[in-house]
């Protein structure tokens, strides 16, 4: 089944605002959420889908994404496991600071361990290379876990000691009349720990800056919007946690002989009056080769002929599309003496009534 459009799930027009966007998901949420709705499995789907739709729109690249390549932009599973940390209706509440406005147990205590960002990588190729593939590599500037410490941030020996403040959560909670403000832990700037001894390598961040290479293979019949992921190759998380993706976004650059829609692709071949008129047979260029292309008789202008096969691959691997290539009739600008003594022959023709033999043939008789 189709998945359904993020604003159409959360209620909301293309062009809400933040506050809008988390309002409305903050409703359905609410309105869906296992806790209220036990054993009822529609609300369930309902509230992943919110919670889906959510962490797309919420997120500014994400949602621009979405925005110009609709699901396919997004399609890493922007969504997955965005719902794991909300398991108990609280948890909304806690993510936009009304943790205790409705009887809720207040700050309970979270891993500082976090994923890596993920990562964008733009590259353009030929439309030659969007046909066949390539490897190509990339250098890759990034934040990698630290090796000294293994993405600790301390050195060796006594291991970092949970925040008495925050308790480890990251977070302090103050009470301000009906409403409970949630803050980053001033002790421990939001990390839960207390390291005692950094690591000399990464000054205690767990992370340092590197730049990867990589290699990676673009398969044939990429388009411009194609995008790659590469698992594990983003940054590296937070105290330890796991890397993040990396996204590599094709963009094919534009040829000056064909055009491409889909796996079909256009081109124009000039000829002659003389072979339009009395038929051809004429070399094609197409990406990798030459092929023969037999003109009719009394071609016009503008004919379209179809090469089958001899367009793009598709990127699922089954067959290519193909090359429909367009008969431009060329005028000469300037001419021989030869040239101009026949096509006169060929106008005073024109011009007289035939009477024995069809024009064709008299056009015929005149290019031999």
């Amino acid at each position: 089944m189709a998945k359904r459009d993020y604003y159409e799930i959360l209620g909301i027009t293309r062009t809400a605002t933040e506050v809008e966007i988390k309002k409305a998901y903050r409703k359905l949420a609410v309105q869906h959420h296992p806790d209220k709705n036990p054993g009822d499995h529609t609300a369930e789907d309902k509230f992943k889908e919110a919670a889906e739709a959510y962490a797309v729109l919420s997120d500014a690249q994400k949602r621009a994404a979405y925005d110009r390549f609709g699901h396919a932009g997004v399609s890493s599973g922007a969504g997955a496991g965005f719902d794991a940390g909300f398991s108990n209706i609280e948890d909304i509440f806690d993510m936009f600071g009304f943790g205790d406005m409705f009887g809720g147990r207040g700050s309970r205590g979270r891993s500082s361990v976090q994923r890596g960002s993920d990562l964008r990588y733009d590259i353009e190729i030929t439309l030659e290379d969007a046909a066949t593939g390539k490897d190509e590599k990339l250098q890759i500037p990034r934040l990698e876990k630290c090796e000294e410490c293994s993405g600790s941030g301390a050195e060796p020996g006594p291991q970092p000691e949970t925040c008495i403040t925050c308790g480890g959560s990251g977070q302090t909670r103050y009470q301000q009349g009906f409403f409970s403000v949630q803050r980053t832990c001033p002790n421990c700037q939001g990390k839960g720990r207390i390291i005692r001894t950094p690591c000399k390598t990464c000054h205690g961040q767990g992370r340092i800056e590197k730049e990867r290479n990589l290699e990676i293979k673009i398969p044939a019949g990429v388009e411009t919007g194609s995008r790659l992921r590469v698992a594990g190759e983003g940054e590296g998380g937070v105290n330890g946690g796991p890397s993040g993706d990396l996204y590599v976004v094709i963009h094919v650059k534009e040829h000056e002989s064909f055009e491409r829609q889909g796996a079909n692709l256009y081109s124009a071949v000039p000829v002659s009056f003389a072979q339009a008129a009395l038929g051809a047979e004429i070399k094609v260029k197409t990406l990798d080769s030459e092929e023969d292309l037999k003109i009719p008789a009394g071609t016009q202008t503008g004919t379209v002929f179809r090469l089958k096969s001899h367009g793009m691959p598709n990127l699922s691997g089954r067959g290519r599309g193909d090359l429909f290539v367009a008969v431009t009739l060329v005028t000469p600008k300037s001419l021989t003496k030869e040239q101009r003594k026949v096509l006169e022959q060929l106008a005073q023709i024109e011009d007289k009534d035939f009477q024995d033999e069809s024009f064709m043939d008299k056009v015929r008789n005149i290019f031999g």
